[in-house]
């Protein structure tokens, strides 16, 4: 609203009027509305919360600490939602399709965490939606973010070209003048960066370019659900999610600016992709949401932010990352999600396989998720394969760990698209 507030007002002579036009500033002005929104009214709302009784169901897993938490407000992710969606109807550009793409998956995936966050409310259990509910929420967020950025004419992307100069000393890197519409992205360790989907299926003939879509639709799909439910994993111990995210959040928003930016998108030598700086705005707002919740929800966590706010989380680090054309990025920049994912994944398979080979059930992992299994103490755990650490980890000292693991992810991603 003030972005066309402040375009009205450019012709009237007022001064500061025309810093509406920097990226720079709107992202820096999203970030402080932010931050300011969380802290202010992050207060109100967990103070409601807690007038409703909307206490946190804990599981039993035997873990240190784990009565304290018992009663704790969850549904915190709203506040983190009100943060991040108000600086962006204030100062985004809402006919750009990437904020556009952006607002929708907050809502939507909002919308299904609040649902399942009720449920298990409702009932007084940890389960809440089933899992195939869940499933078809996250399908159909990734057919809407896929199906169009196939159809819509202003998602478009602009191709680097590598030249080396006459001597030989030097390779550029410069930019075909047409932008054109192809499933295209970013992919590391390659020379030029670039991967087209479309090369998984040239066999088609004339149906390669439909083909070659429909299989980043696909992939659209499958990571909006690895991403979304690995930040829903990770949400288990304060302050974990928040964090790791807030840092994974920072590496995209410099992607996007760079992406966004024809000079800076040759630096790395990847996609210039128009338009599609208008997400740091959004981004900016994404970083001063987490920022301010983990003021309430570090260790002893004030207020969690539940399903409500960690799939939704997920859900927007994977669209932002496939908008941007950095995807094939997450396995490594998400890294913590992941193996979140597949200790779970590993836990359950392994537990079923040992139960009907040897008719004893046995575990990988002391406790899953991973995060878990460095709080519970090894000395009792006498069916595991990993029984190390012996001795549990302390609650705050796992989390900065996790967050220094994640710093160096985020750094090894920027270093990937510079090694080929």
């Amino acid at each position: 609203m003030l972005y066309y507030l402040f375009n009205l007002l450019k012709d009237s002579g007022l001064p500061g009027v025309r810093l509406i036009d920097y990226i720079t500033f709107r992202s820096g002005a999203s970030f402080v509305l932010a931050l300011f929104i969380a802290l202010v009214f992050g207060r109100k709302i967990i103070d409601r919360l807690k007038r409703m009784q909307i206490g946190e169901i804990v599981r039993d897993l035997g873990l240190q600490g784990e009565n304290t938490k018992k009663g704790t407000p969850t549904m915190g992710g709203i506040i983190i939602i009100l943060a991040i969606l108000v600086p962006c109807l204030l100062l985004g550009d809402l006919t750009n399709v990437y904020m556009l793409l952006m607002i929708v998956a907050t809502i939507w995936l909002g919308i299904l965490g609040f649902l399942d966050d009720y449920l298990k409310l409702k009932r007084h259990k940890k389960d809440g939606m089933k899992g195939k509910f869940k499933i078809v929420g996250q399908l159909g967020l990734g057919l809407i973010v896929g199906l169009t950025m196939w159809f819509s004419p202003d998602i478009v992307v602009r191709q680097n070209v590598e030249t080396v100069t006459r001597d030989r000393t030097e390779t550029v890197v410069t930019y075909k003048h047409e932008n054109v519409k192809s499933p295209q992205t970013t992919i590391p360790f390659v020379k030029n960066n670039n991967f087209d989907y479309q090369w998984l299926t040239k066999w088609c003939g004339p149906y390669a370019v439909t083909m070659g879509w429909i299989v980043f639709v696909l992939i659209t799909i499958f990571v909006i659900m690895a991403t979304s439910n690995g930040a829903n994993l990770t949400d288990g111990v304060d302050g974990l999610c928040a964090g790791c995210s807030a840092i994974i959040g920072v590496a995209l928003l410099i992607m996007a600016y760079l992406g966004g930016n024809i000079i800076y998108a040759s630096y790395l030598n990847i996609l210039y992709i128009p338009d599609s700086a208008e997400l740091v705005v959004f981004m900016a707002a994404f970083i001063g949401a987490l920022i301010g919740f983990l003021w309430y929800n570090t260790n002893p966590a004030q207020v969690f932010m539940g399903d409500t706010g960690s799939l939704t989380i997920g859900g927007i680090i994977a669209v932002f990352a496939i908008l941007t054309r950095k995807e094939l990025l997450l396995p490594v920049l998400c890294g913590i999600f992941f193996v979140e994912d597949l200790s779970v994944m590993m836990q359950v398979a392994y537990y079923k396989f040992t139960r009907k080979r040897y008719g004893t059930p046995r575990r990988i992992f002391k406790c899953t998720p991973l995060h878990h299994h460095f709080q519970k103490s090894g000395a009792e755990c006498t069916d595991v394969l990993l029984r190390r650490p012996f001795n549990p980890v302390p609650e705050q000292k796992l989390v900065v760990r996790f967050w220094i693991v994640c710093i160096l992810l985020a750094a090894i991603t920027f270093v990937t698209l510079k090694i080929r």
